[in-house]
């Protein structure tokens, strides 16, 4: 089961930073044996095996719907598995809740976010702390350790008014105050800009040279052949290899995963035509005293085209996303789609006249957790005069149908054919909620980090899929933290900061170090 590097398979730069040679000598900290689960028929783990020595940066690779959650959910005793053991420090051990896993010394830091959002932020800190400890001055600490990591917060923040990538800052803090010997971690830079994350690298080379494990499950390929000493790889419930991620290439890595050569994305020119969605001095003051307002932005995008937005998480894209889709409505000129000042409408309106929305946020605000993927299909295409719902019917059964077809596309891993959305690992609801709205067609789509949490398959296919769809007539807007993906299928690139937009501009005459100064704030200077 172990990945042999050929020359033709070997990187040829080294990665950034030494990852040591895997000490195999010693005790593992954390060992999984034979490990089973079972969801009814479904087998998301399937004689899994994995080792995490200590003081190593391990990575879990696998597309989305391998079972890498399950794994870890078993490992952080949310989960119990059907079979296999579990050993801790070489002795044998039942995980039997969250709270047992980090009393051993198992943190895990979440894809979905596990807060309170009526609470503050020293609040939601404190409900993961021990009964026993002591939380005079944990304001402070926490504003400390924030600092000192590069994430800062403010502990008095209310969660409901930090944005997504803060959001992830808390959760991470709140790991990191438990002082733990593993730690796990789900996707933790999939909303944190490259400086975050390169910091965020800082911090685990830092607890990896102390001793502490780290367990890190990523789709991101470059930052795993950056940070990490040993890679174990899972496909469809079992593990099928395992190398050291310094000697391969990002290519070989997701040959590893899927089973075969990742498609890449062909972005062929496209020959703009009417603008199809307008934002003309849109204002919109801030929601909550943490928000950010929008100020003067103005803004075409045109039939035929991508136009990307790139931003430091926070400085007003969630607002932007709210104004542009109807769910905060303004002044009427302000937003116009197809000639239809539509800035005091809401999003049902919106999406009949042909437009289609996937927010950052999939579960909970993408997709309702408890309802099924056809329910949910429901939701967003009730009004949108496609049949689904009329003359006070609802057909269900077109909905499964429009279910069945984007699972085709998008290669959606269910297992029941109308699972509840909260059923699906993060990946594949992702797959779902964009392919939901692709499916439309729709005139203009708006769409807010994209590929968030997928593996690089669903990415490429996720990507293509926008592109196509501007190719054939569409207004795409994309607000996305991942230059790469930007650079990849954008035609034109803003940048918003402080609630600024600056003018877009060509992408094939932006470059990165561009986009760094307007997100440092040259946006407001235009």
């Amino acid at each position: 089961m172990t990945a042999t590097s050929t020359p033709e398979t070997t990187g040829s730069a080294r990665p950034r930073g030494e990852a040591r040679p895997r000490d195999t000598g010693g005790v593992p900290l954390l060992e999984a044996r034979h490990i089973v689960k079972r969801f009814g028929a479904n087998t998301a783990n399937d004689d899994v095996s994995l080792k995490v020595m200590p003081g190593e940066i391990h990575a879990l690779l696998g597309e989305n719907g391998a079972g890498k959650s399950t794994l870890v959910k078993i490992l952080y005793g949310a989960l119990q598995p059907n079979e296999g053991e579990i050993l801790w420090k070489g002795q044998p051990v039942v995980i039997g809740s969250p709270a047992e896993a980090r009393a051993l010394g198992i943190g895990m830091v979440f894809q979905h976010f596990s807060l309170f959002e009526a609470l503050t932020v020293a609040e939601n800190i404190a409900l993961a702390l021990p009964k026993d400890a002591d939380r005079r001055g944990l304001s402070a600490t926490i504003a400390r350790v924030s600092r000192d990591y590069g994430l800062p917060l403010d502990p008095t923040s209310r969660i409901a008014d930090l944005s997504v990538g803060e959001r992830q800052r808390v959760e991470i803090v709140r790991c990191l105050l438990q002082n733990p010997q593993l730690v796990i971690m789900d996707e933790p830079t999939s909303v944190l800009t490259p400086q975050e994350a390169d910091q965020l690298f800082e911090t685990l080379k830092r607890l990896a040279s102390e001793g502490c494990a780290i367990l890190y499950i990523s789709h991101r390929l470059e930052e795993v052949r950056a940070i990490c000493h040993h890679a174990t790889i899972m496909r469809r419930a079992k593990v099928v290899a395992e190398t050291d991620p310094t000697t391969e290439t990002v290519g070989t890595l997701a040959r590893l995963m899927v089973g075969n050569e990742v498609d890449a994305v062909t972005r062929t020119k496209g020959v703009p035509g009417a603008p199809r969605l307008t934002l003309a001095g849109l204002d919109m003051p801030a929601l909550g005293a943490f928000g950010v307002p929008l100020r003067a932005i103005d803004l075409e995008v045109r039939a035929g085209e991508i136009v990307a937005i790139a931003g430091v998480a926070g400085n007003g894209q969630s607002e932007l996303f709210d104004a542009v889709s109807g769910e905060r409505t303004g002044r009427d000129g302000a937003v116009v789609i197809d000639g239809r000042p539509v800035g005091h409408q809401g999003v049902n309106e919106r999406r009949r006249l042909g437009a289609a929305f996937v927010p950052e946020e999939r579960l909970g605000h993408g997709a309702v957790p408890a309802l099924k993927l056809s329910e949910n299909v429901v939701l967003t295409r009730h009004g949108t005069g496609e049949g689904i719902a009329s003359g006070g019917f609802t057909r269900f059964g077109l909905a499964g149908r429009i279910v069945e077809a984007v699972t085709k596309r998008f290669d959606v891993r269910k297992g029941p054919a109308d699972p509840e959305a909260r059923a699906l690992s993060g990946g594949n609801l992702q797959k779902f909620v964009v392919g939901r709205e692709v499916d439309r067609t729709p005139g203009v789509l708006v769409v807010a980090q994209p590929t968030w949490g997928v593996d690089a398959g669903a990415a490429a296919v996720i990507r293509q899929a926008l592109i196509d769809l501007a190719r054939s007539g569409s207004a795409v807007l994309v607000i996305s933290q991942d230059l790469d993906e930007i650079f990849e299928i954008a035609d034109r690139i803003a940048v918003i900061s402080r609630g600024h937009l600056s003018v877009p501009k060509a992408a094939e005459a932006m470059t990165r170090e561009e986009i760094g100064l307007l997100m440092a704030g040259g946006a407001e200077k235009r």
